[in-house]
């Protein structure tokens, strides 16, 4: 559980958020406290993706309104690779593949970037210790070394790309992890591995956000907060309880079924 609950690692006030000129998230307020482990779970279309999209500073989607700060700084000034060396992490719904880039020499770029930027005085890892690095971090995951010379993602199962997104995680060690839907499609063993992957993150100096539709992730990562999110803001907040409920009762006391909401075309087609 959280330690450092008065230190806000990301702060969100009114904030609403468009998508090619329609209106997605409308009046969102959220804070996360440093060491804090947030889930936000809501149905299809309401806006879930939008947000962790649009704190990254995915460039689909515009802040038309409030404001947002993370580790104390304006993030609507920041650009997406800013962020990225600032300490803010996302987990993709669906993670890209990137032809021609081995994953430990897309991890070693990456990771020589924001340590750098993160503890100017420290060195830069060589090649060699950050081999052994990786192997290490990929043994926790019960991953294959060989995956490390394979191009990034291709290839790869869903649940291999699931697990590969947590490798970067674990190995980037971010300040700020912004999961989205990580847990989707995966097998019981592999959401296992994913979790303990973030279980090991936990400290007061990791804080995550993991948005979800289902609480059985729930099950191995005990949050501090669970937030429901209907129609483009939250409407309710409370504990692992919450999560619970949800599970047994859907979203229809919310005015939403199980599936997708009634909202407008451009709505659906923008957001998970």
């Amino acid at each position: 559980m959280s330690k450092n609950l008065s230190i806000p690692i990301l702060l969100t006030e009114n904030l609403h958020i468009a998508v090619e000129g329609t209106e997605v998230v409308h009046g969102l307020n959220l804070t996360v406290g440093s060491g804090e482990v947030h889930a936000i779970m809501g149905p299809n279309g309401s806006g879930k993706s939008t947000l962790v999209n649009t704190l990254m500073g995915h460039p689909k989607y515009r802040v038309t309104n409030g404001e947002l700060r993370f580790a104390n700084c304006d993030l609507l000034k920041l650009s997406p690779d800013e962020r990225a060396r600032k300490g803010l992490f996302l987990a993709f719904q669906y993670p890209k593949e990137i032809a021609g880039v081995s994953l430990r020499s897309f991890l070693f770029a990456a990771y020589n970037a924001q340590m750098t930027v993160r503890y100017p005085k420290r060195k830069k890892i060589s090649p060699i210790k950050f081999k052994t690095f990786l192997e290490a971090k990929m043994a926790e995951l019960s991953m294959d070394p060989s995956f490390a010379e394979r191009f990034v993602n291709q290839g790869f199962s869903g649940g291999e790309k699931k697990k590969t997104e947590i490798l970067q995680l674990s190995v980037l060690q971010p300040t700020l992890a912004l999961l989205d839907e990580t847990d989707s499609g995966l097998d019981i063993d592999a959401l296992k591995i994913v979790a303990d992957g973030v279980n090991r993150m936990r400290s007061p100096d990791f804080s995550a956000v993991i948005v979800t539709h289902y609480a059985r992730l729930l099950e191995y990562i005990d949050p501090d907060h669970v937030h429901v999110m209907v129609r483009g803001t939250i409407v309710e907040s409370g504990g692992k309880e919450l999560a619970m409920r949800l599970e047994k009762e859907g979203y229809e006391r919310y005015g939403a079924g199980e599936g997708r909401m009634p909202m407008d075309s451009g709505q659906l087609t923008m957001d998970n």
